[in-house]
């Protein structure tokens, strides 16, 4: 059995290769990411793919001449897939749909404590002899009015979280979560969360109903000074928006580890090279704004989940018993 990957990292074949254990699987491993000129030159029947590839309706109708039957995605996100055009074509998708939600839930954390205590600031100025605490104030969580979008594992994790420092904690889902009410999560709609919180962390699917959910509108109905958390998917917040917010003083402070233009910047080093989006540069000219480039997931006990996972999902669907299937 052979599976080509794409956007492949020399932890990805760590951790694959490590999960295989003898199960006789032959790996291609591509460093460019998935798209039309990639994808022409699959011969694999099943191939794996992360959350920047694309595979959109161009590039799964030339998969499917290429004689791709099996898209297993290594993550749980699944917004960058036509699932129409790969049904209409008869190609399968699986996904990881939970490895360690603890892993993006303490990531959110430190984004939060790091950009509200200026810790990286600190580091730096005490690595030059600067001992000086002036511009490195922040404030307590303690007794803070956390708004969390997007309940399922991670923002569960995050939600128990912020209640164990002492946080109010709002959210916001589809459908309450009984045991985070009993736990006591305060579930309210969108424009009150929106009204209320000191903090936002959002937590949820990048789909046609969260798209830009951060955008002009849902800022203006926030505090002044309200910190954004964002480790869920780039698209969710308004770039554009969030740097005239982030002008204004309306954002007192943004952390992100995603960004919705990340395809062409994370997971690659590009120190000696000049960056062309100017809006990325924008962001991270800003004092108060912090940028990881889409760590969250990248723990020990997360990458081999997601190996696990992803290779008995493969198995399952060639012995004919698919597990985890997107529908």
């Amino acid at each position: 059995m052979t599976i080509s990957f794409f956007s492949t990292q020399p932890y990805d074949k760590r951790f694959f290769e490590a999960a295989e254990a003898s199960v006789g699987i032959n790996f291609v491993w591509n460093v460019h990411p998935l798209n039309q000129q990639t994808a022409a030159a699959t011969t694999s029947e099943i191939i794996c793919i992360f959350v920047n590839d694309v595979c959109d309706k161009a590039v799964i109708d030339i998969l499917a001449k290429q004689g791709v039957k099996l898209i297993a995605l290594r993550c749980a996100g699944f917004n960058n897939v036509d699932l129409e055009a790969a049904a209409h074509h008869h190609i399968s998708i699986v996904r990881v749909p939970a490895y360690s939600p603890y892993a993006v839930a303490e990531h959110t954390l430190a984004l939060l404590l790091t950009v509200n205590r200026k810790t990286h600031k600190a580091y730096n100025r005490v690595r030059e002899q600067n001992f000086s605490l002036d511009g490195l104030l922040g404030f307590d969580l303690h007794g803070k009015t956390i708004g969390v979008i997007g309940t399922g594992n991670i923002g569960q994790v995050f939600c128990n979280m912020m209640l164990g420092m002492g946080c109010h904690v709002l959210a916001f889902d589809l459908v309450a979560n009984k045991k985070m009410e009993q736990a006591g999560v305060e579930y309210t709609h969108l424009i009150d969360l929106f009204e209320r919180s000191d903090i936002i962390s959002l937590h949820c699917p990048l789909n046609e109903a969260t798209q830009h959910i951060i955008n002009a509108q849902s800022l203006g109905m926030m505090k002044d000074g309200v910190v954004i958390i964002n480790s869920s998917r780039g698209a969710l917040i308004e770039t554009k928006d969030a740097i005239k917010s982030l002008k204004s003083g309306k954002i007192g402070a943004l952390a992100i580890d995603v960004y919705e233009q990340e395809s062409s910047l994370f997971f690659r080093d590009l120190s000696s090279s000049i960056i062309a989006d100017d809006t990325i540069q924008r962001l991270m000219s800003f004092p108060n704004v912090l940028v990881t480039a889409h760590q969250a997931f990248f723990t020990h006990e997360a990458m081999t989940q997601i190996a696990s996972i992803t290779l008995n999902n493969i198995i399952a669907w060639k012995a004919g018993h698919p597990a985890n299937l997107v529908k």
